[in-house]
């Protein structure tokens, strides 16, 4: 059998070999150290992402609106949107009150189900400068406006909590409004008395 050690390899293939070995190995080092460093970026920032959502699902209203009731609504869907001259306001929903809007609620007379939770996200506008045409968008985040249902809870509301969370955008914290009890928006909701309190139907889209 032969002898396929480094001695019986010519000492040209030796130096050929360990060159080719010596010149991968930075390329390779550098290539684990850059993946490492992107890795610990990673998490870094999702580290800062759940610490931020820690902090915001910690807060509860004076009225006892838990914020950590609505987490996730950051994906829910698009139920509908309005805006006033200043502000953009996009309205969501969690999966269970979108299933009773499919359903026909409130225009078929029946009440959202208990758990229905809503909210209303609100911009600050700006004028576009990229579009080629007049038009606003989202400028800085400052609001979020939540209703929740819970009929014996908030049975003096009409089922219904409500709340307000506001955001600064200097600080990139979230706050409880002072202002906002369990139930500062009835007042302004009871007109819609008729459809569960809710103003806004599912857009068709």
């Amino acid at each position: 059998m032969s002898d396929l050690s480094t001695e019986s390899v010519p000492q040209g293939l030796q130096e050929q070999k360990l060159e080719t070995h010596t010149a991968g190995f930075p390329i390779v080092a550098i290539a684990v150290v850059g993946l490492t460093v992107l890795g610990v970026v990673a998490l870094f920032a999702q580290g800062q992402d759940k610490s931020q959502d820690k902090d915001k699902y910690s807060l509860v209203s004076p009225g006892g609106i838990a914020f950590s009731d609505f987490r996730g609504y950051e994906d829910w869907a698009d139920v509908s949107s309005a805006r006033t001259t200043e502000i953009l306001k996009v309205i969501v929903a969690n999966p269970a009150m979108i299933k009773a809007y499919k359903a026909g609620v409130p225009g078929n007379g029946q009440p959202f189900p208990e758990g229905s939770r809503i909210v209303k996200l609100q911009w600050k506008l700006k004028k576009s400068t990229e579009a080629p045409f007049a038009v606003e968008v989202p400028d800085v985040f400052s609001q979020a406006f939540v209703m929740e249902k819970d009929s014996k809870r908030f049975s003096k509301s009409g089922g219904w909590g409500y709340a307000v969370f506001n955001y600064d955008p200097a600080s990139d914290k979230f706050s409880a409004d002072a202002k906002s009890p369990s139930d500062c928006g009835y007042a302004c909701h009871t007109p819609v008395k008729a459809k569960d309190y809710i103003f806004h139907p599912y857009q068709k889209r």
